[in-house]
């Protein structure tokens, strides 16, 4: 697979602003064209070719496929058996399993990904843990979420989501005469940016690489920087973290142990988020 390096530019915003009206007519086109972007936003942090990438909440595997292109040694893993059935059979070695609970060893991956799931379970940050925990130190996480204050957070039901979620849920049912496949509080919880900003800030064994819009210009990422702002103006933030080369870190049941590493950074001029 060819590299492209990753150009947020405002022409690359209003063409996914575009294709996301597609998503429901036309998912192929939709999530190809935003698989295709995010791999080369993650190539921006880590390297791919021969990595062993772990697709947390990887649903139908648009997300796995375009992985493994890239050259990565990828498993995806959802909860969900009909969303991972959804346009098919998933990727071949697809699993699963859950986010709250992921069945892989700790520090068996170099780069965990999530696209849009962290809003969907009723623990984020214990998803959010995991995906530390099964990374290897030095490795790096990129997790990405649509917030709940942004014009997108209630999803189908957006933008009445702001008068309420579940008054959202019903003005839905009402109008379309079932209920939402994104239900609040069941299937769908919101998720702030300052909560998201707070859980990697106070997490030890993670290193903040950078926190942006996921589909804004490269200019508009000073808008991570202002409270309350940020929550509605944001759409989607994606987190770009790295596991610290040194930690105490808790295996499954319970016991700690001490992890070390080498690793240096392969992109010296990033600075972390304060």
């Amino acid at each position: 697979m060819t590299t492209v390096a990753h150009r947020a530019t405002l022409a690359r915003s209003v063409r996914l602003l575009r294709a996301f009206r597609l998503e429901q007519s036309d998912p192929g086109y939709f999530y190809g064209l935003l698989a295709s972007d995010t791999i080369a936003q993650v190539r921006s942090y880590a390297g791919l070719e021969g990595a062993t990438v772990i697709d947390v909440g990887s649903g139908a595997g648009f997300f796995t496929t375009a992985l493994r292109a890239a050259g990565a040694r990828c498993v995806g893993v959802d909860c969900d058996a009909g969303e991972m059935a959804a346009t098919g059979a998933p990727p071949p070695g697809s699993i699963q399993g859950s986010a709250l609970e992921l069945p892989f060893r700790s520090g068996s991956a170099d780069v965990c990904f999530s696209s849009n799931v962290l809003e969907h379970v009723p623990e984020p940050w214990r998803m959010a843990d995991e995906m530390v925990r099964v990374t290897r130190p030095g490795g790096v996480i990129y997790l990405s979420f649509t917030n709940w204050l942004s014009p997108w957070g209630g999803h189908e039901t957006s933008p009445w989501h702001y008068l309420g979620g579940h008054w959202a849920a019903r003005r839905y049912e009402q109008r379309y005469g079932k209920p939402p496949k994104n239900r609040f509080e069941n299937g769908l919880y919101a998720v702030s940016i300052s909560a998201a900003l707070g859980w990697a800030r106070a997490h030890a064994d993670v290193e903040i690489l950078d926190a942006l819009p996921r589909y804004h210009p490269r200019w508009a990422k000073a808008v991570i920087r202002v409270p309350g702002l940020r929550e509605v103006a944001t759409w989607n933030l994606v987190l770009m973290l790295r596991r610290r080369s040194r930690f105490p870190t808790t295996e499954p049941g319970g016991s700690s142990r001490t992890a070390t590493s080498a690793f240096r950074s392969s992109s010296p001029g990033r600075s972390p988020i304060r």
